[in-house]
C-alpha cells in the first residue's frame, strides 16, 4: 500500500513538473517571438527580411501577425503558469515599485502626445517608460513566470531605447511645455486609476500603506 502511494506521488510530481515546463515554454516562446520581431533592426536583419516579401505592406502584415501571436502566447503562458518562487521581495520596500511606476506612466504618456520637451530630448520616452514599468514589477514579483515576463520585456525595451537613441536624430520643431504638463497630469491620473483597478484587472491588489 505504501509502495502504491509512493508510486502515485511520484507520478503526480512528474506530471506537475511536465506541466510546469510546458507553461514556461509557452511563455518563453511568446517572449522570444515578440522580442525577435521587434529587434530585427538591431540584429541587422530587417532589410534582409523585407526583401523576402513581395511588398513592404506584406512584411508589415506578417510583422503584426507574429507580434500578435507572441502577445497571445505571453498572455496564455503567464495565465496558466504555476507559482514558483525564485526570490522573496521585501514587503516593506514595496513602495519602491510605486516610485518607479510614477515616472513610468508619465514617460509612456509623453511618448504618445505631440512634441514635448520630454519627447524631444529623450526621443523615445515610451520605451524608457516601459523599461521602468518592467523593472518596477521585477522589484515586487519574485516568481519564475513574472521574472521571465518582466525581465524579458524590460531587457527588450532597454535595448530598443538605447539603440534608437543612438540612431534617431532629435525631433525638429519647437517643444511645448504644455505637452509636458499634459504628460505629467495624464500620467499621474493613469497611475491613480491603475492603483484603484489593479486588483480587478490583474487579480493582484495594490496598497500604498
Amino acid at each position: 500500500m505504501l509502495k502504491a502511494y509512493c508510486d502515485r506521488r511520484r507520478c503526480y510530481t512528474w506530471l506537475c513538473n511536465q506541466y510546469r515546463g510546458i507553461t514556461v515554454l509557452i511563455l518563453s516562446l511568446g517572449l522570444m517571438l515578440f522580442i525577435l520581431v521587434h529587434l530585427l533592426r538591431e540584429l541587422g536583419l530587417r532589410d534582409t527580411v523585407i526583401s523576402k516579401f513581395p511588398s513592404k505592406s506584406a512584411y508589415m502584415g506578417a510583422y503584426a501577425l507574429l507580434a500578435l501571436i507572441g502577445l497571445i502566447l505571453i498572455a496564455w503562458g503567464k495565465s496558466i503558469s504555476p507559482f514558483v518562487m525564485i526570490w522573496q521581495p521585501a514587503y516593506e520596500l514595496r513602495y519602491i515599485s510605486h516610485m518607479i511606476m510614477i515616472p513610468s506612466m508619465i514617460l509612456i504618456v509623453a511618448g504618445n502626445v505631440p512634441l514635448s520637451h520630454l519627447r524631444k530630448n529623450l526621443r523615445n520616452p515610451m520605451l524608457l517608460g516601459v523599461t521602468f514599468w518592467a523593472f518596477s514589477h521585477l522589484w515586487s514579483n519574485g516568481d519564475l513566470s513574472s521574472m521571465l515576463l518582466f525581465g524579458g520585456i524590460g531587457l527588450w525595451s532597454l535595448i530598443k531605447f538605447v539603440s534608437l537613441s543612438r540612431t534617431t536624430s532629435f525631433k525638429n520643431g519647437d517643444a511645448s511645455i504644455i505637452w509636458d504638463g499634459v504628460s505629467l497630469g495624464v500620467g499621474l491620473f493613469a497611475y491613480w486609476l491603475l492603483i484603484l483597478n489593479h486588483g480587478p484587472l490583474f487579480g493582484v491588489g495594490l496598497s500604498l500603506a
